[in-house]
This record gives structure tokens, C-alpha cells and sequence, in this order.
């Protein structure tokens, strides 16, 4: 890790909306974000609303249009782009007075950033040419934040023509949405999330944005979202083949992140972070030698020397403690922080209503459930409008939401054409099939809750920016999913951006009273309550490889257990009560697991 003039900590994606123009609001800063591009209909919606806002033309892309999904999505980019360059522009041009953007683009930066300390000098200079040259200086280093954006790689459904007939690959919606962004004019990444997609990640070898130019340099760059060690080496190499440079491993929680869940084997996130650590100098060599190689065999310019690949983590980070030592002790280039900016209102879209819920939530609030039509565990708020209206649906006999949009549409089990798990349509046909099956009023409660958990993200993770902006919301559908990370209870109130960003740094603390124990300990809570539930929920029909996966996780926890052991001793941050708990902590935990007994396969079924 080498230190960086300008903020270290991005702002991963948030849904659908929340922070869907984000960059609008930061990037000007030097704030990254991420952008979701997965929802063309949203994606249309907010560029009306910003040509509007900023008297720009706006000529609307009709969903007639067979490939209206790419360009709707390059036109938003484009627009966005625009306008934070327009942003920066403004920033530049303003005076050094107190008040000013251009004051607080220096304050909120971290403290050891050389660009912050030059400017403090500034600041105690007497008026002159000398300063007007240091000032002139600080101006050329504003560098805007980046707008990336996130593509959900398991949302890839294939579309079909008005007449029916299913139309070519490349129109599947996350192959329209990477041609989107591959044909826009942004000089950013592309986020990939949620695991290997062979031919979407082919497709990138089609746009020359992802190959480096004469000078070694890429316009668009490629960020894997992943949950080990082993993942990134694997769809790094599937990368590096076509002669494709992967910039950035983003590590993220497991379980103690926003939105889905992946959980890894049992294997924890210090853990990870240190074969990280130790073997990056190996992945570097192999992907680039691998890389280079395949940019000579298709002909393309290959670098002349290495190029940058960062490791990034995220989830579940709540002090500047916590933030720092992930950069100090792990050598990581950064770091994301999410769901706390769910609190910002000048950052992200929540709508009146939630931002006011999450702002007083507690911590039994926020839960990992099976409300994704993906089968994917959810993280979840159990005061959302949107569970609300579920559970109504429920009580009115009517379960199951109205399937405009259909991007979750996947199940076939009833139909040749793909219907959505959380759709009307669906639930009504599953329950009538679960009445044939004449079970016990215990088992019928338990598979009917399993199929009417499911809810509309689509509309739900959508509406936010809909009602926080007074836009049209189509159908009415007003009703909000939001999906924090359970780290989120720690906090409380509303924030500025400036407030947030002071706490990233250290310079304030904004933290609720609830007692938090460390990041760590944290994920490693989430991991034992996720086994737990996996042992009890496998129970009726256990098998010899669920046995062994279970024994395999449980293990993995305590060999974690005893990683942080050895690890406390570099914890130096932290206060001796902190590591004392921590400890204490520790040890509970891995007493409980030792106690933990998972059935063998025979004794299950005796």
C-alpha cells in the first residue's frame, strides 16, 4: 500500500437507487461511487430527471428500440459524466474563502494526504503571489472521484422480441448493460459481483476501452467483487487469458455487508485479507505474464510495464480504527463504506419515511433474510414499508407482488417462459400446489412462509429515488426495500457527508451507544448464527456431503478463532479494554462452536 493524496474509502453500490446518482453528489469531491446500471426503466427515469434539472436536451430512448437497454444506460452515463465535469469545473474556478466547495474538497481529505498538508500550509500564508502560485497548484491536483458502476452478474436474463421469439445474447440484460457502459464516455470500472459469468466476461474482449492503449494506459477499467483468495485467482485467470487486465480486487464480508449475502465456506475475512496479503506479489506475476502474453497473441498493445492492481475491502468497517488498521496491518489500497451512508442524505436516496426509521432503528432491526427472488440470503430492514406491504398481501390472501419488470424472472418450474419467485403469479400456482401435498398444519406453515417470503426488489430497491425526487412512480408502487448491513445499528441520526467523512478519518465519532465489538468479532457472530441455522434448516433431510460441509465450516471458524488470537497483539489501535472484550468475546464464541454438534448422517436418519 502506498499512501494517496486523495481519499482512500469509496462508496460501494446500494441497491437500485440509493446510490444511483451518487456521483453527482461526491465524485466532484474526489469521492468514488458506484453506480447500479442493472435497471434500464430507473436509469431512464433519472436521466429526464437531470436534463431537466440541468436544461439539458432530453430525447427519450423508447423501449421499441430493440437494444433501448445499452443506450439508455450509455446516455445516462454520458450525461453523468458531463455533469460532474461541469461540477469540478465550477469547484476549480471558486476562491480559497471559508464556505466555499473548494475549502471543504481539502478539509474532508485525510490528514497524511500531501495534497491536505500543502493546503494547510496555504492557508497560514500571508496574501501574495507566493500563495496565489500554491493555490494555483492545489487547483491542478483536483481530481474528480470516479463514476463506476456495478453489474449484478447473476442478472443476466435473456429477452425476447415482440413477437416472442428470444432474441440474441448479446441482449440479455447484462450483456446490454456492459455494452452500455463499454460505449460510453466514461474513463472508469466496471464492478462485477456475485460470481463467474463465462459469457459476459468474454464479452468484454468486444470493446477496446478494456485493452490498454500505446501508452499502457485503460480507459475502462474491470473490478472484481470477491469473497477469497481462490475466487479472484480463478475469474482472474478466466480475465487474464483474453488478454484482460483485472485493476482491482474488491474484497468484500461475506455476511456482515449490504444487500446479498455471500457467504464463503466458514472462512473469515482477517483470514482472507492475510493470504491476500501474502501471495499478491504471486497473483500480480501470474496475471500479468498470462495477460501480456495473450495482448501479443491477438495483436493488441500490451503494457510496457506493470500495471496497477489494487486490493480494496469492505464490509462491516465502523471506526477509523477499524479502517486503518485494515491499510496499515493488510497493506490494502482501500476501503468501501456503504450502509452507513444510508444516513447521509446528501449522498444516497432514501425517502423520507425509511431514512427516518433507519435513523432511531435498533439492532434487532436489521436481519439476514430470504425476501430474493434469487435464493441468494438477503440482508433486510424489518421496518420497511416494503415488508409492510407484504405482510398485508399476506393477510389479504392476495400474496406475492404485481411483475412489471420482470429482471428477476428466472423460474421455470411452471411455465416455459421464466416467471419471477416473488411475482403473483408464481406464489398463487406454488401454494396451490403445496395444498395437494395434505402436510401437517406445522409443515404446511413452514413451505408456505418459504414461498411468500419472497418480495419485489425490482420495484422495491427502485422506489426510494422515485418518492425522495417527487417523480412519477409507475403503478404506484411506492413501497421501499432497503437492504443495510447489519453494521448499520451502530449507528443513528442524520449525517452530512462531511460529518461521515470526519468519522472515516478519526476526527469525530458518531457512533450510536449500542456496545460494538470489533469488525471481526462482528462477522464472526453473523458466521455462527448463519451455521447454526444451516444445521437446524438441513435437519430433516441431511445427507453425508451436507455433514461434511458443515463439519468443513465449522472448522474453518475456529481455525479463524485462532487467527485473531495470534492477531490481538497487533491490534495496537485499540484500547486495552476493547482487546480485553475482544478476547473475551473470542473465547465465548469458540466454546459455543466446540458445543455445537452437527449429525452425522446415520444418527440423523436412525
Amino acid at each position: 500500500m502506498t499512501k494517496s493524496e486523495h481519499h482512500t474509502f469509496h462508496i460501494p453500490v446500494m441497491g437500485l437507487a440509493y446510490t444511483i446518482d451518487t456521483p453527482l453528489k461526491v465524485a466532484r469531491f474526489g469521492i468514488s461511487s458506484v453506480v447500479s446500471i442493472i435497471e434500464d426503466i430507473l436509469v431512464e427515469q433519472m436521466r429526464k430527471f437531470y436534463c431537466e434539472q440541468e436544461e439539458e436536451e432530453y430525447i427519450a430512448i423508447p423501449h421499441e428500440d430493440i437494444d433501448h437497454r445499452a443506450k439508455r444506460i450509455t446516455a445516462y452515463l454520458n450525461l453523468l459524466n458531463k455533469i460532474v465535469a461541469k461540477q469540478t469545473k465550477r469547484l476549480k474556478a471558486e476562491a480559497f474563502v471559508e464556505g466555499n466547495e473548494i475549502v471543504k474538497y481539502f478539509e474532508m481529505l485525510p490528514d497524511d494526504s500531501s495534497l491536505k498538508l500543502l493546503y494547510l500550509e496555504m492557508t497560514k500564508m500571508e496574501e501574495g503571489a507566493a500563495k496565489e502560485l500554491v493555490q494555483q497548484k492545489l487547483r491542478e491536483k483536483i481530481v474528480a472521484g470516479s463514476i463506476d458502476v456495478n453489474i449484478m452478474t447473476k442478472c443476466d436474463r435473456m429477452n425476447f422480441a415482440k413477437d416472442g421469439t428470444l432474441l440474441p445474447v448479446e441482449y440479455a440484460d447484462a450483456m446490454a448493460a456492459l455494452r452500455g457502459f463499454a460505449l460510453s464516455d466514461l474513463s472508469s470500472s466496471v464492478v462485477f459481483s456475485a460470481g463467474l459469468n463465462p459469457r459476459l466476461y468474454t464479452y468484454c474482449e468486444s470493446f477496446k476501452d478494456f485493452f490498454p492503449d500505446e501508452n499502457g494506459n485503460l480507459k475502462k477499467k474491470i473490478i472484481l467483487k470477491v469473497s477469497d483468495y481462490r475466487s479472484a485467482l480463478i475469474q482472474g485467470k478466466f480475465f487474464a487469458k483474453k488478454g484482460l487486465w483485472i485493476s482491482e480486487f474488491r474484497v468484500e464480508s461475506g455476511l456482515n455487508c449490504g444487500g446479498h449475502a455471500f457467504a464463503t465456506d466458514g472462512i473469515l475475512l482477517g483470514p482472507i485479507l492475510e493470504e491476500f496479503k501474502n501471495k499478491k506479489p504471486e497473483i500480480v506475476e501470474e496475471l500479468f505474464s498470462m495477460c501480456n502474453n495473450a495482448l501479443i497473441v491477438k495483436g493488441h498493445e500490451s503494457f510496457v510495464q506493470l500495471p496497477k492492481l489494487k486490493i480494496t475491502v469492505q464490509g462491516g468497517i465502523g471506526t477509523a480504527n477499524e479502517n486503518k488498521f485494515l491499510m496499515e496491518y493488510y497493506e490494502v489500497d482501500g476501503t468501501g463504506w456503504g450502509s452507513p451512508f444510508l444516513l447521509v442524505p446528501e449522498v444516497t436516496n432514501v425517502d423520507n419515511e425509511t431514512l427516518n426509521q433507519l435513523s432511531v432503528a435498533k439492532k434487532e432491526d436489521y436481519y439476514l433474510s430470504y425476501a430474493s427472488p434469487l435464493g441468494i440470503p438477503f440482508n433486510n430492514f424489518r421496518k420497511s414499508s416494503a415488508e409492510k406491504q407484504r405482510i398485508e398481501r399476506i393477510e389479504k390472501g392476495r400474496p406475492g407482488s404485481a411483475c412489471y419488470k420482470t429482471f428477476l424472472a428466472f423460474n421455470t418450474e411452471f411455465s416455459n417462459k421464466p416467471i419471477c419467485g416473488s411475482s403473483r403469479e408464481y406464489q398463487h400456482l406454488k401454494i396451490k400446489q403445496l395444498k395437494e401435498k395434505n402436510l401437517s398444519p406445522a409443515e404446511y406453515q413452514k413451505e408456505f412462509d418459504a414461498i411468500v417470503v419472497k418480495d419485489c426488489l425490482c420495484e422495491g430497491l427502485a422506489a426510494p429515488v422515485l418518492v425522495k425526487n417527487n417523480i412519477p412512480v409507475p403503478h404506484n408502487l411506492t413501497a421501499t426495500s432497503i437492504c443495510p448491513g447489519p453494521n448499520l445499528a451502530y449507528f443513528s441520526g442524520i449525517h452530512s457527508l462531511r460529518e461521515m467523512v470526519e468519522h472515516i478519518y478519526g476526527r469525530t465519532n458518531i457512533l450510536n451507544s449500542v456496545p460494538r465489538p470489533y469488525m471481526f468479532v462482528n462477522e464472526l457472530v453473523l458466521y455462527a448464527e448463519y451455521l447454526k441455522k444451516e444445521i437446524e434448516k438441513s435437519f430433516d433431510t441431511f445427507s453425508e456431503k451436507q455433514s461434511r460441509y458443515l463439519q468443513n465450516f465449522k472448522s474453518n471458524l475456529l481455525e479463524g478463532i485462532d487467527y485473531y488470537k495470534n492477531l490481538i497483539p497487533s491490534i495496537k489501535l485499540e484500547t486495552e479494554r476493547k482487546i480485553s472484550a475482544m478476547k473475551e468475546e473470542l473465547t465465548n464464541i469458540e466454546l459455543a462452536l466446540k458445543n455445537l454438534v452437527i449429525p452425522e448422517m446415520a444418527a440423523v436418519h436412525k
